[in-house]
Formats: C-alpha cells, sequence, structure tokens
C-alpha cells in the first residue's frame, strides 16, 4: 500500500549536511492551437489552481517518492494532477529549469520539463488537489502564476519554443 502525502504534509529529503529541502518536479504543459497565428503565439499554457490554502496557479508538479528519479516524478505527478500521461506529452529537448524559494519557512527546488500536449483537444481531468484549470497565452499565464519565478520560468519556455521554431 502506498501512503501519499497531503500538501500540508511534504515530503523532506536532505540536500546538504544541515538543510532539509522540499523537492518536486512537474512539466510545464503547453498546446498549439490550430489557427494561422505565427508560432509561438498559437500557444496555451496549463495552469492548475490548487484546492488548498491560497489557491494557487502553477503547471503540474508535484514532491519526489523514495527511489524515484524526477523525470519520473514529474510524469506521475502531470498524470495523477491533469490525467495526462507520457503516450500524451513529447518532452521538449534542450529545456530544464529549477526553481528555488521558501515554503512555510522551508526551502523548496522545483524541476520544470518542457511539454507538448500531442492531442491539442485532449480532456484534462483534475485530481482532487486542484480545483479548476486554464489553457491560457504566456501573458495570461504570467499573470495567474503571480510568482516572479514563475512568470519568468513561464517566458524562458516560450522563448525557447520561439527560439526553436525560428
Amino acid at each position: 500500500m502506498r501512503v501519499m502525502n497531503r500538501p500540508e504534509e511534504p515530503l523532506m529529503i536532505p540536500i546538504g549536511v544541515h538543510t532539509m529541502a522540499l523537492r518536486a518536479c512537474g512539466f510545464i504543459v503547453f498546446r498549439r492551437l490550430a489557427s494561422c497565428a505565427p508560432k509561438p503565439d498559437n500557444i496555451e499554457y496549463l495552469l492548475l489552481q490548487t484546492s488548498y490554502g491560497a489557491h494557487h496557479w502553477t503547471p503540474p508538479k508535484g514532491h519526489v517518492d523514495p527511489g524515484e528519479d524526477d523525470l519520473t516524478t514529474a510524469l506521475r505527478e502531470t498524470k495523477e494532477e491533469a490525467g495526462l500521461g507520457a503516450d500524451d506529452l513529447e518532452v521538449i529537448e534542450g529545456f530544464l529549469k529549477e526553481l528555488r524559494y521558501e515554503v512555510r519557512g522551508r526551502p523548496k527546488e522545483v524541476i520544470y520539463w518542457l511539454a507538448e500536449l500531442r492531442d491539442p483537444g485532449m480532456e484534462v481531468t483534475l485530481s482532487t488537489e486542484h480545483q479548476n484549470y486554464r489553457w491560457v497565452p504566456l501573458e495570461d499565464a504570467c499573470s495567474l502564476a503571480r510568482h516572479e519565478d514563475m512568470q519568468n520560468t513561464l517566458r524562458a519556455a516560450h522563448k525557447h519554443l520561439g527560439d526553436k521554431a525560428g
């Protein structure tokens, strides 16, 4: 039997001699709209709204389970939180961002990869950890995300996609 961590009981892993950090991994998931808009203007990003705490918006992500590698965590959490599995996503090479910040006075690390939804019309299926989701263009995603480090990560992902298209 697998015991799930509740959001208020995060998994802790050591990152230094005296420091414990939360470690989470996820995907910035995007889809391309079938339109005549120039690339990357036809891109929308998936953000999920938490059903706990301040109801913040983030891409799908979650805590690393013991013995699990980071990419496996990102895939598992995206499937659990949004219903999008490995077969639904194409991981975009060359993009990996690590965010470091504090949550309730404790350090947290979050690793994000970038992944395109293969079928742009595929339905998102939320877990109980989230109450809403939105597919939004970059600037709307940045407005929803509110935190500067997440906004910068979304902009870096968008730039990466634009650089690959050009």
